[in-house]
């Protein structure tokens, strides 16, 4: 065995010398990382023009210091069905709350038709026209549905009747059984009553927290296909969901998430048929 005496090392300052070729490598990765979210942006820039919605390089979390999105792109425009998919833990609904307001944006821009409504209130937000359902405790139970549906207009109670007809005629279930009450509906109904409710302020933009989330198959299609109609009236959705293929199916583009930053992004079309994304990042989901 042959040991290397330290006189046999290169010197410090010689390019052979080991620790300065890894950092070398890390300087390289670092520039190369820096490059490549440069041209992200610059093409999230250019392509986010005139859009209705849009978020620019989020950096947002629950706790001081600690972020979950980690410089998070999004954009949807008018009348677009734009979905997130993405591992557990990618930041996906963290990015629906922060543009909600629900989650601090610690640096990046939320914009409503170019306005800046970064860190806005949910009740402003409303009445700007963004609507937000919450994959949980989404519908008050002990109110009846017609209640429900009184406290989604509760900033402008003098729409209720035109706004409930409207939102019946999508979900005639919530005109016929208005005086039930909400915590003795299934899921799927109580879903409708939440989806419903946030329609009653008639939002240009809808987001929707995995909507399908605790359902049968069954009851997950009328779901994807009443956010499909939602979206046919005009109102601009981006949907979280972890039925992938499913959501790809329905929407315009997409959006896959990973660590907090954008990993991929296309029609859905184009990310359902991806090789690399469903090797990644689908598995399992992208078959189910």
């Amino acid at each position: 065995m042959t040991f290397t005496e330290p006189s046999d090392l290169p010197p410090e300052n010689s390019p052979d010398n080991p620790n300065e070729f890894a950092a070398e490598l890390f300087i390289d990765a670092e520039q190369k990382t820096t490059a490549e979210r440069a041209t992200v942006e610059q093409i999230h820039k250019s392509e986010s023009m005139g859009a209705l919605v849009r978020a620019d390089g989020l950096f947002a979390g629950y706790f001081p210091g600690v972020n979950i999105l980690n410089g998070s792109d999004l954009y949807a425009k008018e009348g677009e069905l734009v979905g997130i998919i993405g591992p557990n833990g990618a930041g996906k609904s963290t990015l629906l709350k922060a543009i909600f307001g629900l989650v601090h944006v610690n640096e990046g821009a939320v914009l409503l038709r170019d306005e800046d409504i970064t860190n806005l209130r949910a009740d402003q937000l409303v009445r700007r026209g963004v609507g937000f359902v919450p994959q949980n405790n989404n519908v008050f139970p002990s109110l009846t549905i017609e209640e429900n549906m009184q406290m989604g207009a509760f900033q402008d109670p003098k729409k209720f009747t035109e706004r409930f007809d409207k939102v019946a005629g999508l979900f005639p279930t919530l005109g016929e059984r208005r005086k039930q009450r909400a915590g003795s509906l299934s899921g799927g109904e109580r879903q409708m009553v939440a989806m419903g409710r946030a329609l009653m302020m008639e939002p240009s933009v809808l987001l929707l927290d995995e909507p399908s989330a605790g359902l049968s198959p069954a009851l997950q299609d009328e779901v994807f296909v009443r956010v499909k109609g939602i979206n046919e009236t005009g109102v601009t959705v981006i949907i979280v969901e972890q039925n992938a293929r499913r959501c790809l199916q329905i929407v315009d583009r997409g959006y896959v998430l990973d660590q907090g930053r954008n990993a991929y992004t296309g029609t859905g079309a184009s990310l359902a048929n991806d090789s690399k994304v469903i090797e990644l990042y689908l598995g399992t989901l992208a078959r189910a």
